[in-house]
């Protein structure tokens, strides 16, 4: 397969996942602020690594699904940052659908321009780092939150989530390569 074929294959599996829960629970996720948003990825994260650390888990859930989890949070945190201006929650799942298909495709954009300048060097990347990467980008959106969005030089919370939501992609390509 080729890497845009794994990265669509992995985006499919997370978007099923987002589509069915919408059905299930509605839009819920609509009332979540940046803040919380980046704290459930963050539990999905502190996750993996205590995992990947201690080598044991006493819940089901396998890292593989949490790396779908912070892709969707992540996808939810970016809907929300286009949709902060309606007052709306409720969305149908079409238009959820429509969204969530506009955020991978940007996020797909720039996976395929960073492959291009990179030369695919995740790939040598261990599980580890990309955890590490996707908790590193948490602690830059929280203190541009904290700087009340404002940055001097640096790119602000929506680069931030495409950067986590392609590394839980190519965490997801290397586990189902095997290689993790």
């Amino acid at each position: 397969m080729t890497t845009i074929q794994e990265y669509d294959n992995a985006v499919k599996q997370c978007r099923d996942i987002f589509l069915k829960k919408t059905a299930d629970y509605g839009t819920s996720w609509r009332v979540l602020r940046t803040i919380s948003i980046v704290d459930q990825i963050y539990i999905k994260a502190k996750r993996i690594r205590t995992i990947q650390e201690t080598g044991s888990q006493k819940i089901d859930d396998d890292i593989a699904s949490e790396f779908k989890g912070i892709l969707n949070y992540g996808v939810a945190g970016l809907m929300q940052m286009e949709l902060k201006a309606e007052a709306a929650e409720d969305m149908d799942v079409h238009a959820v659908q429509h969204l969530y298909d506009k955020v991978m495709a940007n996020a797909k954009a720039l996976m395929e321009n960073k492959n291009h300048d990179y030369g695919e060097a995740w790939r040598e990347m261990s599980q580890e780092s990309f955890t590490d990467l996707i908790l590193s980008k948490l602690l830059r959106i929280k203190q541009i939150l904290a700087n009340k969005g404002q940055t001097l030089i640096s790119e602000g919370i929506d680069a931030n989530y495409y950067d986590i939501i392609n590394y839980a992609v190519f965490a997801l390509i290397l586990i189902s390569e095997g290689k993790h």
